[in-house]
């Protein structure tokens, strides 16, 4: 039987996304079978399960937006010029490179407030639009040209998935599943109980950025779209060997956080 280790190394891969990654993204957000209902505000739900070998539980948000467009959705969660501008909490962005037209590799820093420390992602990320839903899934690999830096825990997602469906009387529908490690020592309630306030609010905040979106897009680069057209892609080519663990990334950065208490919840939700 595989380690822990293994079984952890071999989710880090560097591997083109294929039908059955999207068809289990697909599964988990319309599958509510042993997942617990943590906030019920219709059309937002949120749903939390535990998971095999891991403190963190994972999340389920569901939605529906009347008034957005599905592409226009879709085009928000890719646009990396525009995500500079909706995102506050992130610090950097990179673009590394790509596999396929429809897998590439991103380095995501993100800052928290205090008490806690920032974090890093090392990301592959792939795409599918099938005509009736849109995809975008990710998780965490290494690359060379990025490991763990000092002033950052690099973080883990184990999978976080997006699915996009537009509906017959307008706007569409949105569900978001997500299984993150943010590393360090920080206690599992901490992070489990602040899905409750950070997935309602990024429901929110993803659609106030989409209606801006379609004032912002027409003056900024409008025809730029390389998630839909590749031939605009002008990322170096990514291999695989340059996305392999090496002795850098053993460095473990287990900032311990692990004595926040109420108090400091209160002031890192204010600051969200």
């Amino acid at each position: 039987m595989k380690s822990e280790r293994q079984e952890e190394e071999r989710r880090l891969e560097v591997r083109v996304a294929d039908d059955r990654d999207f068809e289990r993204l697909k599964n988990l957000c319309d599958c509510h079978d042993g997942w617990d209902l943590a906030y019920d505000q219709p059309p937002t739900r949120v749903y939390t399960r535990p998971t095999k070998n891991s403190t963190f539980h994972m999340i389920k948000v569901s939605t529906v937006y009347k008034d957005l467009d599905a592409n226009v959705l879709y085009d928000v969660l890719h646009d990396p010029h525009y995500r500079q501008i909706w995102d506050k909490h992130m610090i950097q962005s990179v673009d590394v490179g790509y596999l396929n037209p429809n897998n590439d590799v991103s380095y995501y820093a993100i800052s928290c407030p205090a008490p806690l420390k920032n974090r890093d992602f090392v990301l592959q990320r792939s795409w599918l639009d099938t005509g009736r839903e849109l995809y975008v899934l990710n998780h965490s690999v290494f690359h060379h040209q990025f490991p763990p830096k000092k002033g950052f825990v690099r973080g883990l997602s184990h999978l976080t998935g997006y699915l996009i469906r537009p509906l017959p009387s307008g706007g569409c529908s949105f569900s978001y599943v997500s299984h993150c490690d943010p590393r360090g020592k920080l206690p599992p309630w901490l992070v489990n109980k602040l899905t409750h306030v950070l997935a309602p609010k990024m429901v929110k905040t993803l659609h106030k950025a989409s209606v801006q979106y379609i004032t912002w897009k027409p003056h900024n680069n409008p025809n730029y779209k390389p998630w839909i057209y590749p031939e605009q892609i002008n990322l170096p080519r990514i291999t695989f060997n340059q996305c392999t663990k090496t002795q850098a990334d053993d460095v473990d950065d287990m900032v311990d956080e692990s004595d926040i208490d109420e108090k400091a919840l209160a002031h890192f939700t204010q600051h969200l």
